[in-house]
């Protein structure tokens, strides 16, 4: 028996106090430790006799902790339970947001109290290896140290949550044979994501020190970034700001949402209206920082969700009375948001490089098919 790692695996079904109970078929038994109120872990048949093995598929986790662990630091705590994962990997998933404490999202120094709760929902570790494929890609411009690129809307950047070929990270192992390796063997160069339905820019690093350095301009918001979004609805102001907190849904766990109450992480969009139609309006859309989903949940949070965004506008389509641009939305096969502009300093010379692209040929056609070119 060989189970999958689930996204939300490698803590084990069993820390602390779980709510939700472990779906896995080998033999199960109570779990305690230092720091541990209660828990259950599953046998395998893949682990060495008589070990736990968390490799099993759970859902998130809500984790308790106990007295024991009481002045403990988050990072240091968990690092020594989780074996399988390093404590850089264990900060790097509470500063992501990955690991929150009582809802909110905490520092990796964090003290632990009694009865802390702890929600544990890590991204799936993809498949070790890589294996090259011959996937065509759509070179904006190349050096020595990068590459910029159109992505195309359906094409998930690298590996993960059952997602194991026909990734942008296949398809650049096949094309360059110098790629960074900052971010992990299965993501070669990747500095930056797109959703998968998202089309247009994103930069890629070829070594460690162009990633490094591309990647604190992220981090210290020096890349601009604009997109292109057609949105259900009339916008009625020229210009916008959205800022809230973005976390995971408390309903539904694989959708995003805006929370309160200090739950979440900090979110800001700017967008400007571009156009104005009928029944949609064309924004340039700006992000000050990059949350998992977040022009399509402020937008929608405004009341004007992304066209085609089954996630977040589903069934927004229906209040469109042209029979013909309703069928239109219905056959596009993605929701309507395109990276159009990308500017960054380049990570050896400091010149400022700036990039456009396009609407991608399925949008342009979409936006001709009811005269609105």
């Amino acid at each position: 028996m060989s189970p999958r790692r689930s996204r939300k695996t490698l803590v084990g079904a069993a820390l602390f106090g779980l709510r939700r109970q472990v779906r896995a078929t080998p033999l199960s038994f109570d779990f305690k430790g230092p720091g541990i109120k209660s828990g259950v872990a599953r046998t395998c048949r893949c682990s060495q006799k008589g070990r736990p093995c968390f490799n099993v598929s759970v859902e998130t986790q809500l984790l308790k902790v106990s007295v024991e662990a009481a002045g403990l630091r988050l990072d240091s705590f968990l690092a020594t339970h989780l074996n399988e994962l390093s404590r850089t990997r264990v900060q790097r998933a509470i500063v992501d947001g990955d690991i929150l404490v009582n809802e909110h999202v905490v520092k990796p120094s964090y003290r632990l109290r009694d009865g802390d709760q702890i929600e544990i929902d890590l991204p799936e570790p993809p498949p070790v290896e890589l294996v090259p494929e011959p996937i065509p890609l759509n070179i904006v411009y190349e050096d020595d140290d990068l590459i910029v690129l159109n992505k195309p809307a359906g094409m998930v950047v690298h590996p993960g949550a059952g997602i194991e070929t026909g990734t942008l990270a296949h398809a650049l192992v096949y094309h360059f044979n110098s790629l960074s390796g900052t971010a992990g063997r299965t993501r070669p160069g990747i500095v930056h994501r797109l959703d998968k339905e998202t089309s247009g820019l994103l930069v890629v690093a070829k070594n460690d020190v162009s990633h490094e350095r591309l990647s604190d301009q992220f981090r210290d918001r020096q890349v601009f970034k604009s997109y292109t979004a057609l949105v259900y609805g009339r916008v009625s102001k020229e210009r916008g700001e959205i800022e809230t907190r973005i976390g995971r849904s408390p309903h539904n766990r694989t959708r995003m949402s805006v929370l309160r109450g200090g739950a979440g992480r900090t979110a800001h969009t700017i967008f400007e209206v571009a156009e104005r139609f009928q029944d949609f309006t064309l924004l340039n859309v700006r992000i000050k920082t990059g949350r998992t989903h977040q022009i399509r949940v402020h937008l929608a949070h405004i009341g004007h969700p992304v066209v085609g965004d089954a996630t977040y506008g589903g069934g927004r389509e229906n209040s469109i009375r042209n029979v013909a641009i309703k069928r239109a939305v219905q056959s596009l096969g993605r929701h309507f948001l395109h990276s159009a502009r990308l500017a960054f300093n380049h990570p050896r010379s400091g010149e400022r490089l700036e990039f456009t692209s396009p609407l991608s040929a399925e949008l342009a056609s979409f936006m001709a098919a009811f005269g609105q070119a």
